[in-house]
C-alpha cells in the first residue's frame, strides 16, 4: 500500500517527552519543599510580631510612664517596682509568661527584650519615648534544614496624651 502512511510517535520521541516530563515534576517537587520551609518561616516571624506587637500595644496604653518598661527581658524576672508601677510591673510579668508559656511552643530560646529612651533633644520638649522591642529565637530546623538563630526589632516613638 504505496498512498498509506502511518502516523504516531516513535520510541525517542516518547523517551524525550517522558525525561522532559521527569525535569519538570523534579522541579515542582523541589520548589513545593522551598515553598513549606519559606511557609514556616512567615508562620515564625508572623507570631513572633504578635508577642512584639504586644508590649508595644501595652507601653502605648500607659504612655505617662513609658519609661517604667525600660529594660524588661524575658529571661530574668520582672524588676519594676510593683508599688511605684503596678501596671508597668503586671504588663511585664504578663509579657515574660506569654513569651515563656505554651503560645511560644516551636519558637525555641524565644527572648524579648524592651528598651525604652527619652527622645531629644526638642524644643519645646515633647516628652517622647523611643521604645526598641527586641525579639531573638531559634528558628525551626526540619527535613534538612538547619535551626538558625534570628532577630526581629521594632522602634516606635511614644508621646503622652
Amino acid at each position: 500500500m504505496p498512498g498509506k502512511s502511518e502516523g504516531g510517535f516513535t520510541l525517542l520521541e516518547g523517551m524525550l517527552a517522558a525525561v522532559i516530563l521527569a525535569t519538570g515534576l523534579l522541579g515542582l517537587a523541589s520548589m513545593q519543599g522551598f515553598s513549606l520551609g519559606r511557609n514556616v518561616d512567615a508562620n515564625e516571624t508572623t507570631r513572633v510580631t504578635n508577642f512584639a506587637a504586644d508590649i508595644v500595644e501595652r507601653v502605648q496604653f500607659n504612655r505617662r510612664n513609658a519609661i517604667a518598661y525600660n529594660g524588661i527581658d524575658t529571661n530574668v524576672a520582672c524588676t519594676i517596682d510593683a508599688t511605684a508601677q503596678p501596671m508597668a510591673r503586671g504588663d511585664c510579668d504578663q509579657w515574660r509568661n506569654l513569651l515563656t508559656g505554651g503560645f511560644a511552643a516551636g519558637l525555641g530560646g524565644l527572648r524579648g527584650q524592651v528598651a525604652v529612651a527619652v527622645v531629644g533633644p526638642t524644643i519645646p520638649p515633647l516628652n517622647q519615648n523611643r521604645v526598641v522591642v527586641t525579639m531573638t529565637w531559634t528558628g525551626a530546623s526540619g527535613a534538612g534544614k538547619i535551626a538558625k538563630q534570628r532577630q526581629m526589632a521594632i522602634t516606635t516613638v511614644v508621646a503622652p496624651e
